[in-house]
């Protein structure tokens, strides 16, 4: 498969399991037009998932996205697409992740809903004027002619207007599988070949307005789910607003030519301009600027950037031009990896997704039972055919499982997009139901809880000449305690000469030697110093004469963690710290976060035994921590999440990952997650409740083929807007 980028203080990668099987080496992401409800759901995951080279099939209902997991040397996305051809779906490859629009659906339904509504509105005035003669004088002639002028207003309006349901019904049923337009069109061309019957007839009971109408609201709540999908839409498609289409190259003449992003290759240079969007990964080679990486990061503070830095695609120029040389193809650049990873993460289906498709799978064959039952019934109960009749029709419509189909999956999206856009990216399947059960959280301490960025903490007490002297053999290491050193010297604004010959021994420190000087920066052994500092963590440096100095060491409290902890202690959750460092120094930040539980000097294998502990005790465990000592206890916890700098390892076995330098996306990830729930499971009652009370009332005959089709319609849209809520509630959590 290969690795997925994310962006924190460096560069890190994250095994990509969550995409694809070890045995696959490629996912191919499709938009498929005309999937409508969970049978056509389940039909394009099986024909997909029966091609052989293919180990995962999984198809996101609300998005109109399958992602599925292959074998490049055995089969081809064109193979997927053909196979999807045959059972009637039109699918095309997102390359690159590139969005893929159905405008041209959306303006057809609308097209096709005016016919609809002008002619229900029409043989409704006609309607009208019959049922007002029955009471009347109105001649039956007059009463038949209005019924034919009826019928020749209605049959090329339901030929046009049902085409979208005739069409898939027809599909589904030349491949030999049922889906939820087959009941609906069966509706609908019944009741218009007994409206004819009875015009032939010359009887009152007349259904050509509820027919046509019935096309115009089942037209109409299609057109406005379109609508909610795309509010609802990929966070993942959402990112490639951020993407340029061209960028300025500086070819080798000197000349600067304007040329597609596509076409840009490592090694390149280009200019980004004030205000303009970095157009591609690379490195800053030219000038010095202000970078907004807020719709990446979640950070709202502009990154400074100078000749030497990196610098990412869709990321926002704001200081001066920058010459940029490229270090990565736009199809491997940060962006598409992010947005690759969020694809993953909303075609994943948890718990309550499954559910909802073994729902749908029942229904198609449900729905015809229950009309045949209704229709037969209606007859042995010695009621008239067209009574019988009729009474079917509003079963086969009522029963429509879309709302079902659409519950989780709705959800799903809205809640990955909403965490997106506060900097966390959602990874596993289940990860959000299992982030709502959490009631305890347990925070990694270095890096986790505090920022990662040790900073000198004794820099008084240290003179300028030797800072600097110490900071010309740290500036040879990018080892944090060393970067910190020349941090504080370059506060102080020293002058910090370059070295040479400046080696590093790992584990050790640095070391410097020349004719006549020796030098070194290191490990309280390393330079031969038996002093103890106190738990503190420190370097000692060693000039060639005079004694050795500490330099001592804080690592600071993310600014919203007390608050953060706080949060979560008003609203019930247990907290602990759990860290690998000496108890001393977890004890002053456990004081200074607010954390009454902590526990220092943990190995890898006795955090997993407190996690097991806390288990026994019915405790469902939240692990937040980004080290490699870290990963295992995530493994284990009942949820976990890790910063965007952590460990390759840590974040592989994380179920969700946070950028920026704020803890408060645990909350939101946690809120969003119950938010998720509550939704999920409002959007179960409601479609159970539609069933429960509709379908008995339609057996009974109580409900028209109109009311049905009103009602069918409605319980979609409301399922769907109810999922979009999510977006922009105002969230609380609680344990």
């Amino acid at each position: 498969m290969g690795e997925t980028l994310v962006l924190g203080d460096d560069l890190r990668r994250v095994s990509n399991t969550d995409l694809a099987p070890a045995t696959c080496n490629e996912t191919v992401n499709l938009a498929v037009d005309g999937m409508h409800c969970g049978a056509c759901m389940r039909t394009v995951e099986d024909t997909l998932g029966a091609l052989p080279g293919v180990s995962l099939a999984r198809v996101n209902l609300s998005t109109r996205r399958a992602l599925v997991a292959i074998d490049a040397n055995r089969i081809t996305s064109e193979r997927l697409i053909e196979a999807l051809a045959k059972r009637g779906y039109t699918a095309v490859e997102l390359r690159d992740m590139e969005r893929h629009t159905f405008s041209s659906s959306h303006d057809d339904l609308l097209r096709r809903l005016g016919v609809a509504g002008f002619a229900a509105m029409n043989i409704m005035l006609l309607s009208v004027s019959v049922w007002s003669g029955t009471n009347t004088d109105m001649d039956s002639s007059v009463q038949t002619l209005f019924h034919w002028l009826s019928a020749l207003i209605a049959l090329p309006a339901v030929a046009y207007a049902g085409q979208p349901f005739f069409g898939s019904a027809l599909k589904a049923l030349k491949h030999r599988h049922l889906n939820m337009d087959v009941p609906i069109s069966l509706g609908v061309i019944l009741a218009t070949g007994m409206s004819i019957y009875q015009t032939l007839r010359g009887s009152e009971q007349i259904y050509f307005d509820a027919a046509i109408t019935l096309l115009a609201f089942l037209l109409l709540g299609r057109l406005l789910d379109e609508q909610m999908r795309a509010k609802a839409t990929s966070a993942a498609g959402n990112l490639l607003g951020l993407k340029s289409v061209s960028a300025s190259v500086i070819h080798q003449d000197g000349t600067v030519a304007r040329v597609p992003v596509k076409a840009i290759e490592p090694g390149m240079r280009v200019i980004a301009t004030i205000g303009e969007r970095i157009p591609a990964d690379g490195r800053v080679v030219q000038g010095d600027s202000e970078i907004d990486q807020s719709l990446i990061t979640g950070e709202s503070i502009p990154h400074k950037v100078q000749c030497g830095d990196q610098v990412y695609a869709g990321t926002i120029n704001l200081g001066q031009s920058l010459i940029i040389e490229v270090t990565r193809r736009d199809a491997n650049s940060l962006l598409s990896e992010i947005a690759q990873l969020m694809s993953a993460a909303e075609q994943n289906r948890g718990l309550y997704v499954r559910l909802a498709d073994k729902a749908a799978q029942l229904y198609a064959p449900a729905v015809h039972s229950l009309g045949l039952s209704t229709f037969v019934g209606w007859l042995a109960m010695g009621h008239p055919w067209q009574d019988a009749l009729t009474a079917a029709i509003a079963v086969l419509i009522i029963t429509c499982p879309c709302a079902l189909a659409l519950a989780v999956p709705a959800v799903q999206v809205a809640a990955a997009s909403r965490l997106f856009s506060k900097g966390i990216i959602l990874k596993a399947a289940d990860g959000l139901e299992r982030l709502a059960e959490a009631d305890t959280v347990v925070f990694d301490k270095t890096g986790t809880l505090t920022i990662g960025q040790p900073r000198l903490a004794n820099g008084d007490a240290v003179s300028d000449e030797t800072l600097a002297s110490a900071a010309s053999l740290a500036a040879a290491s990018r080892h944090p305690y060393a970067r910190a050193v020349v941090a504080a010297a370059e506060a102080r604004q020293l002058s910090i000469p370059l070295l040479d010959s400046v080696q590093e021994v790992s584990g050790s420190g640095l070391l410097r030697v020349t004719a006549d000087v020796e030098q070194r920066l290191g490990s309280a052994g390393w330079c031969g110093i038996t002093t103890k500092l106190a738990d503190t963590p420190a370097l000692w440096f060693k000039p060639h004469t005079g004694n050795a100095v500490a330099l001592q060491f804080k690592d600071e409290i993310r600014s919203d963690g007390a608050a953060v902890v706080a949060a979560l202690d008003s609203a019930g959750f247990r907290v602990e710290l759990l860290s690998g460092d000496a108890t001393a120094e977890v004890a002053r930040l456990a004081r200074q976060a607010g954390i009454a539980s902590y526990f220092g000097e943990q190995r890898p294998e006795q955090k997993i035994s407190h996690l097991e502990r806390l288990k026994a005790q019915g405790r469902k465990v939240l692990m937040v921590g980004d080290g490699l000592n870290d990963a295992p206890a995530l493994a284990a916890a009942h949820a976990s999440l890790s910063p965007a700098h952590a460990t390759d390892i840590a974040q592989t076995a994380s179920d969700a990952i946070f950028q920026g330098s704020r803890l408060a996306p645990v909350i939101e990830a946690i809120a969003v997650a119950q938010g998720a729930r509550r939704l999920a499971l409002q959007n179960f009652a409601l479609a159970i409740a539609y069933n429960i009370v509709f379908v008995p009332l339609a057996m009974a005959g109580l409900v028209t083929p109109l009311i049905a089709a009103i009602a069918m319609s409605a319980s979609s849209i409301t399922v769907t807007a109810n999922a979009v809520r999510l977006r922009t509630q105002n969230l609380k959590v609680s344990a």
